[in-house]
């Protein structure tokens, strides 16, 4: 009974219906398919054309074969009694780096397991042997306090705050991306690890191996692609607020900066700009010449980065015909609508090529062609109102089958458009990533977060995980974003903190919705959007206020380090921030380490994290490091007790 067979240089195995498909995809890695019924397909929602690897295939009899690519090698045996295909995975030193859970015999069980939907598709479930002392990293950005997802669950969806980019890296030496979008879940249980869509055609995923977290990371990175090379105005300060609502007002706040010399990079006019969601242009009462304040920004030396929703008001004037012409997404029941905030509005359908053009022309037309350079591209993941995953569809297909592309699709309408237009290196700032996201010059934040300690924690492990899931630009809005009172102490305290913690982050970012809020009026009386209170670094008194300057000259001062952490991430697909344990893999005691981390390789990187701290724990790995403020040389391979005065930062610089 012929139960393998190999095909160019893909090994094939059937049985029961089942087709198993384990292809050579780049250096040292595989891709494994199946699908029950039918072919496998090719699709590629993140993954790119193979561009390396060769495949050495070996049957060794008839019940067990192998197929090597590189140091990876996948081996598929069958036992007498299910007669089922078990994978299995080692590296070059023959040590198993993974495998599926057995089918142990009375039990029955089915490590690719397909549950059909009665006249549909499947819910599918992957299932792992658990390894024991395993730790896992990456999987993007949710807002724990963890970095090792050993023993969690984790949703594998989009909300406000979550990206769902499902690459994970083992401290055993391999890297596994679940290449599929659909809705669904991972438990990185002791016992077994199980992936699940819950709405699919196909089961699909890739897989690496890497004596290092940063060879782990280069593999993914060819496989999925390479962020674009950072532009200039990325590497310093960003200046943002909720929300700038008039084109004088967002002038003056820059002229102030010139006026005290500070340099700022990029200067950001937020949501409700426009007359309706979806008009996708300027209310000309409120900016009467935004050609002109292009110009004056420019002259500055300042980039105007300017938000764009994808949600499409009811009352829009793009509305009728993008219905018509099929370019929103649709409900599959009740009303057409994905939101309710200021307006009903449905979101529009990025996966759509037709309506990724439709709105890249909109924008083109009434953003571009004035000299905005960089897009806010908001609601990314998308935020729908409740979040009812199952209701919604798109040009690809179902929510529940393909909805995690959405972040994806949206980046790359605003890439694809701008590098039409003769645009080098785009960079966008999004709400939300997938996999494949970093090519399309996505720069991802941490979304609506609370102005409190717990979450100011929460967003290193973030930010830790998504440079390992492969998106290596990456920020916050320093402050938080909800409920930092101007005039409160204890915010003021945590808003120093968190921009001295920004000067090390790849973007620095100033934002938030700060309070008081201002109620703003149109010249008829009408009231409108309000605005948050001034969130401008003089906006906090004269002690902030010198804070923030010595670590704004001390960005500038990085500016060609930055520069070399960007290209290093454009050609080698490394993070800029690093954690513990992908810098130090060697060093046990790294593997925990979530509150501190490495700003590429010479910067350790330690933010006071509680109030009132003037001091803080500091683990330093082997070698010499120098406190960067003091100048004071200490040895590593020890904990050390560093001062942390209000006015500073522990940081220490690695010594060749």
């Amino acid at each position: 009974m012929q139960y393998f067979e190999v095909q160019d240089q893909s090994l094939i195995w059937r049985g029961a219906g089942e087709t198993l498909v384990i292809t050579p995809w780049g250096s040292d890695s595989l891709r494994v398919r199946s699908a029950l019924q039918h072919d496998v397909e090719d699709t590629r929602y993140a993954l790119l054309e193979s561009t390396e690897g060769r495949s050495a295939i070996q049957i060794r009899e008839e019940e067990a074969a192998e197929i090597t690519c590189g140091r990876l090698t996948c081996r598929i045996t069958m036992d007498s009694w299910h007669h089922y295909g078990r994978l299995a995975f080692y590296n070059q030193k023959g040590e198993l780096l993974l495998q599926e859970t057995s089918p142990a015999n009375a039990l029955c069980l089915r490590a690719r397991k397909f549950e059909p939907y009665l006249g549909g598709d499947y819910h599918l479930t992957l299932t792992f042997d658990g390894q024991e002392g395993e730790r896992l990293y990456g999987m993007g950005q949710y807002q724990e306090e963890i970095l090792d997802w050993k023993g969690c669950t984790l949703e594998l969806a989009h909300r406000n705050s979550q990206a769902s980019v499902p690459f994970v890296i083992s401290s055993r030496g391999y890297g596994l991306l679940w290449h599929n979008p659909a809705i669904g879940n991972v438990s990185f249980g002791v016992n077994r690890t199980t992936w699940e869509a819950q709405s699919t055609r196909q089961l699909d995923y890739w897989i690496t191996c890497g004596d290092t977290p940063a060879e782990i990371s280069k593999h993914y990175a060819l496989a999925t692609g390479f962020a674009p090379m950072m532009p200039e105005y990325g590497l310093g300060f960003w200046q943002c607020k909720l929300r700038y609502w008039n084109q004088e007002q967002l002038l003056e706040v820059a002229r102030e900066y010139v006026r005290r010399g500070v340099r700022v990079n990029v200067i950001v006019i937020d949501f409700f700009h426009w007359p309706r969601m979806g008009d996708f242009r300027f209310d000309p009462e409120f900016f009467p010449d935004p050609a002109a304040m292009v110009k004056e920004l420019k002259s500055m030396g300042i980039e105007l980065m300017v938000s764009i929703w994808p949600q499409i008001s009811l009352n829009s004037e793009n509305y009728q015909e993008m219905r018509q012409q099929g370019l929103l997404v649709r409900a599959e029941y009740g009303e057409q609508i994905g939101m309710r905030f200021v307006e009903d509005s449905m979101f529009f359908d990025p996966t759509n090529p037709r309506a990724r053009k439709y709105v890249w022309e909109k924008v083109r037309r009434n953003y571009y062609d004035d000299g905005i350079r960089v897009f806010w591209l908001d609601e990314a993941e998308p935020e729908y109102g409740s979040y009812d995953f199952r209701n919604y569809r798109y040009y690809l297909g179902s929510n529940q089958q393909i909805g995690n592309l959405f972040p994806q699709m949206y980046a790359r309408t605003f890439y694809e458009g701008m590098r039409e237009a003769g645009q080098e290196n785009p960079v966008n700032l999004l709400r939300c990533a997938w996999a494949g996201s970093q090519r399309y010059g996505a720069l991802v934040w941490s979304g609506d977060i609370m102005s409190r300690w717990e979450d100011f924690r929460r967003q290193i492990c973030a930010g830790l995980n998504m440079g390992a899931a492969g998106i290596p630009w990456w920020t916050t809005d320093i402050g938080g974003f909800h409920d930092g009172w101007v005039d409160s102490p204890e915010f003021r305290e945590l808003l120093i903190r968190w921009f001295q913690w920004g000067c090390y982050c790849p973007v620095m970012r100033l934002h938030g919705d700060r309070k008081p809020t201002q109620r703003v009026y149109r010249k008829n009386g009408e009231e409108v959007l309000p605005s948050g209170a001034d969130n401008e670094i003089w906006s906090y008194g004269p002690e902030a206020c010198g804070i923030f300057m010595h670590y704004l000259s001390r960005r500038e001062e990085m500016r060609p380090y930055v520069r070399e952490l960007m290209r290093q991430a454009h050609e080698e697909g490394l993070p800029l921030m690093r954690a513990m344990w992908y810098a130090f893999p060697k060093d046990p005691l790294c593997a925990e380490l979530k509150d501190q981390y490495m700003f590429g390789p010479d910067y350790l990187v330690a933010p006071v994290l509680a109030p009132g701290l003037r001091e803080r724990e500091v683990y330093l790995p082997l070698g010499t490091w120098r406190n960067v403020d003091t100048g004071e040389i200490l040895k590593g391979g020890q904990r050390i007790t560093a001062p942390a005065p209000l006015e500073r930062m522990p940081v220490f610089a690695r010594q060749t």
